[in-house]
């Protein structure tokens, strides 16, 4: 992007600040045409606020994937997943009257859960099995849009008909049903929501072009930058909302979109492979993408269990079960950093 070094990470750094400050107004925005539509969060929510949070992941993934870094691509939509679930373990903390999984148990987010451990292990299968594709592009790509459409109407089923409900206790009171509607028009929502997102998509051009140029001028890992700083900074708006959902209450809302958010993560993988046009990119990548996929798998296993064994207090106040995610992002990808 640039010639000199200082200049892309001061491009890298002034981005990233964009999309935590813009992406999460874009969210709030996003939130109240889910309801100014009267089309549900289910629906409405899981598509608008999960596009709206993912769109600077979505322009990294497909930017660099299109240059040819099919590593940096994937590593930035895979390293995003397992930062967003590691972000629950620092909204635990936040959250002082119990620990959020025992407090946040939902049908919606076990169901949600369940289908990202599905999604997840598509791209392992692919990475297993012979490249075959059609147009350049690998039939697990065509499979998980398809996948996580349907994952989604399961996921709404589970909402509105649940077929079991977890125990109530005080704490699982969430007040995100509380929320007044907001009085700006479709419209005006509309056109703010746009101008949001241009701008957002424009930080995360700026996140891929200077990415790509720091790791060309340090020869720093592709797997190490991509899964650490590239996804983190294009997380940023899942951290923030994730926090201010748990201090305003909106305790299911807090897990379900971070986990609704990673299952349409994994979408990037998809879209990175219709940009790649050098065959699968499934098949160019390393063991080290094989590596995040099953972290990210152990530490979704492990909320998920979390969610079923609700554990009311643990280690420091937070659960047993955050307490091991971050330990495990922590811990992997400092193997991931001195071992790949």
């Amino acid at each position: 992007m640039f010639e000199s070094l200082s200049l892309n990470i001061g491009a890298f750094v002034i981005a990233a600040i964009v999309i935590g400050f813009v992406g999460v107004k874009m969210t709030k925005i996003a939130d109240d045409l889910a309801a100014k539509t009267g089309l549900g969060e289910a629906i409405v929510g899981a598509i608008l606020l999960g596009g709206s949070t993912s769109l600077p992941g979505i322009i990294t993934s497909v930017t660099t994937a299109a240059d040819g870094h099919a590593e940096l691509a994937i590593s930035n939509a895979l390293g995003g997943i397992a930062a967003q679930t590691a972000f629950l373990g620092l909204a635990d903390i936040v959250y002082t009257k119990a620990n959020l999984e025992y407090a946040a148990a939902s049908a919606t987010n076990l169901s949600q859960g369940t289908l990202l451990l599905a999604f997840l292990v598509l791209p392992l299968m692919a990475i297993a099995t012979p490249e075959v594709t059609l147009w350049q592009i690998h039939p697990v790509s065509f499979i998980l849009p398809i996948a996580y459409i349907l994952g989604l109407r399961l996921v709404s089923s589970a909402k509105e008909n649940p077929m079991w409900l977890p125990k109530k206790i005080p704490e699982t009171l969430d007040k995100a049903e509380e929320k007044t509607e907001n009085d700006s028009s479709l419209t005006s929502l509309g056109i703010r929501f746009a101008l949001c997102g241009l701008i957002v998509g424009m930080a995360g051009y700026v996140v891929a072009e200077s990415s790509i140029a720091i790791v060309e001028t340090t020869n720093v890992s592709e797997s190490v930058f991509g899964s650490l700083f590239t996804a983190v900074s294009t997380s940023l708006p899942e951290l923030v909302t994730s926090i201010a959902a748990v201090k305003q209450g909106a305790l299911t809302l807090a897990v379900g979109g971070i986990i609704g958010g990673n299952s349409f993560d994994v979408l990037f993988m998809a879209f990175a492979d219709v940009a790649y046009r050098q065959g699968s990119i499934y098949h160019a990548l390393t063991q080290s993408q094989s590596f995040i996929i099953a972290l990210t798998i152990l530490m979704t296993t492990i909320l998920l269990l979390g969610l079923l064994r609700r554990e009311k207090h643990g280690i420091g106040n937070i659960g047993f079960e955050s307490f091991l995610i971050l330990l495990l992002y922590l811990g992997g990808f400092l193997l991931l950093f001195f071992a790949f």
